[in-house]
C-alpha cells in the first residue's frame, strides 16, 4: 500500500507539471495583454508600460514561468486585479461558504440515492420500479435554473418558509437560515440522476453469479442486498463520489449566484466576466491538483472497500 502511494505521488509530478506549463502558456498567449486589461481603455501607451513592468510582463519567459510557479508553492498569487483583494485571503473567505453549502449537498445526495436505489433495486421490474424511472427522466429532462427559479417563488416568496437571499458570519445560522433552501433544491434535483446511476449499479450486482449462489443457500433478499451487493456496488459508487468532490470545492454557480452566497464559485464566475487572471489561474491549477489527490484517495478506498482489488 504505501509503495503504490509512493508511486502515485511520484507521478503526480509530471502531471502537476504538465498543468503548470499548459495554463502558464494559455494565458501567456492567448489570454490577452493584462497591462491592457489593467489600464482600460483610457490607458496611455505610458501606463500600459509601467504596469507591464510592474507585473513582470517585460521579463523573459523563463522568469515568468518561474514567478507562477514560486506563486503556486508559496499561495501567494498577489492581489484581485478587479477588488485588490489578496487572492489567498479571498480563498480563505469564500471556501468555508462554499463548503457549508456543498457539503450537505454531497453527502444527502449520496446517502440518499443509496437508499432510494436500493429501495427500487429491491423492487426491480414492477409497476413502482417503472414509475420511479418515468419521473426520475422527467426530472432529468427540466433545468437546474427552473428549479430554482419556481423554488424561491414557492417557498420563499409566495410560502415564506425560507429566505431567498442572504448570508451571515454565523456557520450555524447559515445551515439552518439561509443554506437551507439551495440545499433542498440541489439534493432533490440531483436524488433523480443519483438514483438511475446507483441502480443500474445495485441491478449489475444483483446478477452476478454470487447473488445467485446467495440465493440458493436460503439468504433472505434484505440480507443478500446489504451485506452483498451494497458492498460491492460501492467501487463504482466510489468513483462517482470521487469525481464530483472537487466540483464540492469549487461551488456552484448557480446555486451561489441566485442565492447571493459569497462562496468561490460566485468568484470564479465573476473573475471570468472581469478577466481577473491571477483568481482565475489559482483556481485552475489547484482544481488540479485537489482532483489528483481525490483521485489517489479513491484508489485507497477502493482497497479497503473490496480486498480482493490489487493497487499496482
Amino acid at each position: 500500500m504505501a509503495a503504490y502511494i509512493l508511486r502515485r505521488l511520484w507521478q503526480m509530478v509530471p502531471t502537476l507539471a504538465g498543468v503548470i506549463l499548459l495554463v502558464f502558456f494559455l494565458f501567456h498567449f492567448f489570454g490577452g495583454d493584462p497591462a491592457e486589461i489593467l489600464g482600460g481603455l483610457l490607458a496611455t501607451p505610458e501606463q500600459i508600460e509601467a504596469i507591464r513592468t510592474q507585473l513582470g510582463l517585460n521579463e523573459p519567459v523563463w522568469v515568468q514561468l518561474w514567478i507562477f510557479v514560486k506563486q503556486i508553492f508559496t499561495f501567494n498569487w498577489g492581489n484581485s486585479w478587479a477588488t485588490s483583494e489578496s487572492v489567498a485571503k479571498m480563498f480563505l473567505d469564500r471556501v468555508p461558504n462554499t463548503l457549508t453549502v456543498m457539503i450537505p449537498i454531497l453527502v444527502l445526495d449520496v446517502v440518499l440515492g443509496i437508499v432510494a436505489a436500493m429501495a427500487v433495486a429491491y423492487v426491480r421490474g414492477s409497476l413502482t420500479d417503472r414509475m420511479i424511472m418515468v419521473i426520475t427522466t422527467v426530472m432529468l429532462s427540466v433545468s437546474f435554473l427552473v428549479y430554482i427559479i419556481v423554488g424561491q417563488w414557492l417557498f420563499g416568496f409566495y410560502l415564506g418558509w425560507f429566505p431567498v437571499q442572504g448570508w451571515s458570519d454565523s456557520l450555524w445560522t447559515n445551515l439552518t437560515t439561509y443554506a437551507v433552501l439551495p440545499i433542498l433544491l440541489a439534493v432533490f434535483v440531483g436524488l433523480a440522476p443519483q438514483t438511475r446511476l446507483y441502480r443500474t449499479f445495485f441491478l449489475d450486482e444483483i446478477n452476478q453469479d454470487y447473488v445467485r449462489t446467495a440465493r440458493a443457500k436460503g439468504l433472505d433478499e434484505n440480507r443478500i442486498l446489504f451485506k452483498h451487493v451494497l458492498r460491492n456496488a460501492m467501487i463504482p459508487i466510489l468513483t462517482n463520489i470521487a469525481v464530483a468532490l472537487p466540483g464540492i470545492f469549487v461551488g456552484s454557480f448557480l446555486i451561489e449566484t441566485f442565492f447571493s452566497i459569497p462562496g468561490l464559485g460566485r468568484e470564479i464566475l465573476l473573475a471570468v466576466n472581469r478577466s481577473d487572471y491571477p483568481v482565475i489561474q489559482a483556481v485552475t491549477i489547484y482544481l488540479a491538483v485537489l482532483t489528483m489527490v481525490i483521485n489517489l484517495v479513491a484508489d485507497v478506498l477502493y482497497k479497503l472497500v473490496d480486498p480482493r482489488v490489487v493497487l499496482k
